[in-house]
């Protein structure tokens, strides 16, 4: 006698199943037709009957679609779905069939065939099924998975399942910045149609009608259609939503279905990250390369203000492509950045604000005037472009002379004040040779002596920039080869400096000096290192100065006359603000020969003591 399956078979919780899964060790996935092997630690056993299509297994939350053959081991038939003619259809893993079943369907493939033996632990247990399925029985399911439709928990809490009606195409999916375009429709769980859009456009972060739509359009794919299960709190929650502008009334906590189609959708880059060069791609490009720093490329560009005018127009009208050189300075910064993430062929509009276009100023352009503060607008797109050769294409002879061109481009954006600029070029020049193991001795030393060069002028770029720590390393490197270089030693003591390490600073600017007592610049900067360390202790001493006097006031504000007699008729001598400051300036004149660390440390310490001390002793009173 038949029976059906979701009425009969015992409920196991759809945790249970989901820990008891997590534990399952993995199926051989090399079964051959005939073989046998144990699924789990309780004795559930799948034998292959008919190989499956494909790597894919259906997964907890599908779909899943089967026909099956239900027998005791005496071979009596209890129920079958091809006796009737209709596959089963059940989601997999939530507790809607056997535990069996759960944790043995999900090792199948497409169109496999198996027989499953099925221990009384995760069929019927103890009590059966009567009449049909004795008590503890071990049953026997000879399974055919037909299909099964993708289902996805996307916020992993139940909130929005999504079931794949269509597989979209290729691999990507849309993000938060993205346009996207969909058609939906929406419904109540009786039918009835509260909103429906056959194409709309929104921005993903943005949203649209309910917060499922964005949320589910990040899990799709171009085309991809899909069921959408929405709970309350990702639909209208309990506030419900009354009628308007032609979308009907959805009443408080009601669950949604949503029948989803993303169309297409334009990717937006925050090229910046700061929201102030945004890049959309209106049709996309070959491959995967994009120019890089020092690239000739050749672009096709309109650049327009928000109203509309256009003030730049090039590569049009019979007119060659632009050339320019990425990161030479020869556009504005916004459009320099945003080339660099193009590819051949692609299309794209870049919204740039005025710190990466033309500032403040008004600007003269080819065709109108760009007003200060102008948001500007460009129209791109990438014709071709030649990249610089990369480092591993090159010979040993070709990368020591790409890293002295890269060092005299730094040279250049230095001169320039340019310092940012520089230090990339001189990180590119170091780039080129910083592997030498298969470089000659003379090789080896051509390239010391550029890393050496291209090391200081970057560290004199990182001060300029006040990346103090960055150049404190780089002439550090560069003392590792070369200990008793000055221009090391004293860039490395500014740096020192500014970090308010003067110990180590004073340390390196001795040695410069001792190294090359007539450079002016060492003297000059033995003198500032002085000043600044006097200005820091008088700053220093104002400080705590400062934190005792205000102590003091408080310490007059309790009384401190009845504290005191207190006190004294118990014996104890007032741990008073006026023998703590004593204290201080005896602790401060000891230590004033040691590091400036240990000294702040030890008043530090001072007073937290007399924070916790004072109250203490005079608790006693």
């Amino acid at each position: 006698m038949a029976f059906d399956m979701d009425d009969d078979f015992e409920f196991p919780t759809a945790g249970a199943n989901e820990m008891e899964a997590a534990d399952l060790p993995e199926v051989d996935p090399f079964l051959k037709v005939g073989e046998e092997t144990e699924i789990g630690y309780n004795g559930l056993k799948k034998k292959l009957l008919k190989d499956g299509e494909g790597w894919e297994n259906p997964k907890s939350g599908d779909e899943v679609q089967v026909h099956y053959v239900g027998t005791l081991l005496d071979g009596t038939k209890f129920d079958s779905s091809v006796d009737s003619g209709n596959p089963f259809i059940f989601k997999l893993g939530q507790g809607q069939v056997i535990k069996g079943w759960d944790e043995g369907i999900k090792t199948m493939k497409k169109g496999e065939k198996a027989l499953f033996t099925v221990p009384p632990e995760l069929a019927y247990g103890e009590s059966g099924s009567p009449p049909t399925i004795p008590p503890n029985a071990t049953l026997q399911f000879e399974v055919e998975l037909l299909s099964w439709t993708s289902v996805k928990d996307i916020c992993k809490d139940g909130g929005i399942f999504k079931k794949v009606l269509a597989e979209g195409e290729g691999w990507q999916n849309p993000k938060d910045l993205d346009e996207v375009y969909v058609k939906y429709e929406a419904r109540l769980e009786d039918g009835t149609v509260v909103s429906k859009e056959d194409g709309v456009e929104f921005t993903v972060k943005d949203g649209y009608f309910c917060d499922a739509l964005s949320k589910a359009v990040k899990t799709m794919k171009k085309g991809e259609k899909a069921l959408l299960t929405v709970k309350p709190q990702y639909g209208f929650g309990e506030m419900g939503k009354t009628v308007s502008s032609g979308e009907g009334n959805v009443p408080p906590n009601v669950s949604l279905e949503i029948n989803l189609e993303l169309v297409s959708w334009i990717t937006v880059s925050d090229i910046a990250k700061d929201q102030k060069i945004i890049k959309k791609i209106l049709k996309e490009g070959e491959g995967y390369d994009c120019p890089n720093d020092g690239t000739t490329v050749h672009v096709k560009l309109i650049g327009k203000l928000p109203d509309g005018t256009a003030f730049l127009r090039k590569g049009y009208d019979d007119e060659p492509p632009f050339e320019f050189r990425v990161d030479e300075d020869q556009v504005i910064e916004g459009l320099d950045r945003a080339v660099k993430t193009m590819k051949k062929g692609e299309v794209s509009l870049v919204i740039i604000l005025p710190e990466y276009a033309f500032g403040q100023s008004d600007s003269t352009q080819e065709l109108a005037v760009v007003p200060g503060n102008s948001t500007v607008h460009y129209e791109v797109e990438m014709v071709s472009f030649v990249k610089e050769k990369e480092s591993w294409d090159m010979n040993n002879e070709e990368k020591i002379a790409a890293s002295g061109k890269k060092k005299e481009e730094g040279n250049t954006w230095f001169r320039a004040g340019k310092y940012a600029r520089a230090s990339q070029r001189y990180e590119k020049a170091v780039g080129f040779i910083v592997y030498d193991l298969s470089f000659s001795e003379e090789e080896k030393e051509q390239a010391k002596v550029l890393k050496v060069s291209c090391n200081l002028n970057n560290a004199a770029c990182k001060l300029k920039l006040k990346n103090y720590k960055e150049a404190q390393n780089l002439c550090s490197e560069v003392l590792e080869v070369d200990a008793n270089n000055v221009k090391a030693l004293y860039r490395r003591a500014q740096a020192y400096t500014n970090l308010i390490e003067f110990e180590l600073a004073k340390k390196d600017i001795k040695k410069a000096l001792e190294l090359d007592p007539n450079n002016r610049d060492v003297k000059l900067g033995y003198k500032t290192l002085m000043e600044k360390v006097k200005e820091y202790n008088r700053k220093e001493a104002q400080f705590y100065g400062s934190m005792i006097a205000k102590m003091s006031k408080m310490e007059q504000d309790t009384s401190s006359l009845h504290l005191q007699g207190a006190a004294a008729k118990q014996g104890l001598v007032p741990f008073t603000l006026d023998r703590l400051s004593e204290k201080v300036n005896q602790t401060v004149a000891l230590v004033k020969k040691c590091d400036q660390r240990v000294m702040l440390l030890g008043l530090a310490i001072l007073m937290i003591l007399a924070a916790i001390v004072v109250p203490v002793l005079y608790t006693k009173m």
